[in-house]
């Protein structure tokens, strides 16, 4: 039998490994599938929209996961893995059949595979890491998969923008170099193997199959404890104004209708570089916050965080303004992978940590799914600033939910 200590340092040194490569398939999901939609395959609203919702609708379907692995009473490091060789087999099929349609189903699975199976992943960590370092740990492997996102998100913007990856970019054409995009969804193939490989070593024990009662049977958890209701209520508001306005970022950049028309390469700076190297550097200091700040108080700050840099990017034409935006997102995206990855451990009984983490991934799927259709048809009538401002404005009101729960904090573990 693995001890807790050699549980742990297994479980860190395979999450760093997984966060090379989940770095890289960040990248897919963020900006370059979307973009090799708009550039390549000229796909309208709808399509876009469904693959901007494909890591949400992994969210939705993470309780039907989790209650299927569970019935079958498999490790969560073995789901985990096939989960992720299927978003590998999934962009190894768009990269050999370029099709419109093809492409917008293969990007969704891909990127539903990514997603749905978080709680299995919240499990791991609750199980292998010390609940005292819980957060230190996971944010040093999400600092890997930071500068792994970073370092790609360039020699990506360089791959499609056709340029030689040693060099900077020469040109600053809104096109894609032909077949150059292939090499990119190649690539995201290669990590979501190697991920996999990588996952399948983590140490676990099997799920309780006797355990599983149907896939949704954590939401009665939303009746019973009334502070995760009202958690999920601010995260559904917070929740829906950020994931409308994060597509909406590739758009505004690089759609030529609201007159920028940048590159990809300098669409890949705004909104993934320069957004990743503030997450890198606050990564750590994010996650100590999380072992020892009162959660809520947490909470509200990093949704200050998100008020602030949505309106300043959406309201920004100038290159300095759009940098400042970006770094605002950045600093607040760092503190916001482990509040959302963990904040369940805070608050679900430890018998539950994966019920609870379902409910909330499910959730999230719920407004991941409609943010971005809502998004791509507003956007057909409003201006992007107009929309920032009533993506900052429902930040605000999600803060206001949150207030009240300040005093009970973490006491209730």
């Amino acid at each position: 039998m693995t001890s807790p200590a050699e549980r742990a340092r297994i479980t860190f040194r395979m999450e760093r490994w997984r966060s090379i490569f989940g770095g890289i398939i960040e990248t897919a999901g963020n900006t370059f599938l979307l973009l090799i939609a708009t550039r390549v395959f000229d796909l309208g609203p709808w399509a876009k929209a469904l693959i901007a919702a494909g890591t949400s609708v992994g969210l939705l379907l993470s309780p039907v996961v989790v209650n299927a692995a569970r019935s079958l009473g498999m490790q969560p490091s073995r789901a985990v893995s096939g989960l992720l060789a299927l978003g590998g087999l999934s962009c190894l099929v768009i990269t050999l059949l370029p099709h419109p349609w093809v492409y917008t189903t293969g990007c969704v699975l891909a990127l539903l595979a990514s997603t749905c199976a978080i709680p299995l992943m919240t499990q791991i960590y609750h199980d292998n890491y010390p609940a005292d370092q819980r957060g230190k740990l996971y944010s040093s492997a999400f600092m890997v998969r930071i500068a792994s996102a970073m370092v790609f998100a360039w020699i990506g913007g360089q791959i499609l923008n056709g340029n030689p990856i040693p060099g900077m970019a020469t040109q600053n054409s809104t096109s894609i170099a032909p077949e150059r995009w292939r090499w990119m969804t190649a690539l995201f193939a290669v990590s979501y193997m190697a991920a996999a490989a990588a996952v399948r070593r983590i140490p676990t024990r099997p799920l309780d199959a006797s355990a599983a009662l149907h896939p949704l049977q954590g939401l009665r958890f939303v009746r019973e404890d009334p502070v995760f209701r009202n958690a999920l209520m601010a995260w559904m508001l917070m929740g829906f104004a950020n994931l409308a306005m994060l597509p909406i970022r590739v758009e505004y950049l690089g759609n030529p209708r609201f007159g920028l028309g940048l590159s990809a390469a300098e669409i890949a700076w705004l909104t993934l570089v320069i957004p990743n190297g503030a997450r890198w550097i606050m990564s750590p200091i994010w996650g100590r916050l999380f072992d020892r700040m009162n959660f809520f108080r947490l909470r509200i700050t990093l949704n200050a965080g998100f008020a602030v840099g949505i309106a300043t990017f959406f309201m920004s034409e100038t290159p300095m303004g759009l940098i400042i935006g970006a770094i605002f997102y950045g600093i607040s995206t760092a503190g916001g992978d482990v509040a959302w990855g963990l904040w369940v451990t805070k608050v679900a009984p430890p018998a539950h940590v994966t019920d609870y983490m379902a409910v909330h991934t499910f959730s999230t799927g719920i407004r991941g799914v409609l943010a971005p259709v809502c998004a791509f048809q507003a956007v057909q009538t409003w201006s992007p600033a107009t929309m920032g401002w009533i993506a900052a404005g429902m930040i605000v009101a999600a803060c206001g939910l949150l207030i009240p729960e300040i005093r009970g904090g973490d006491s209730r573990r």
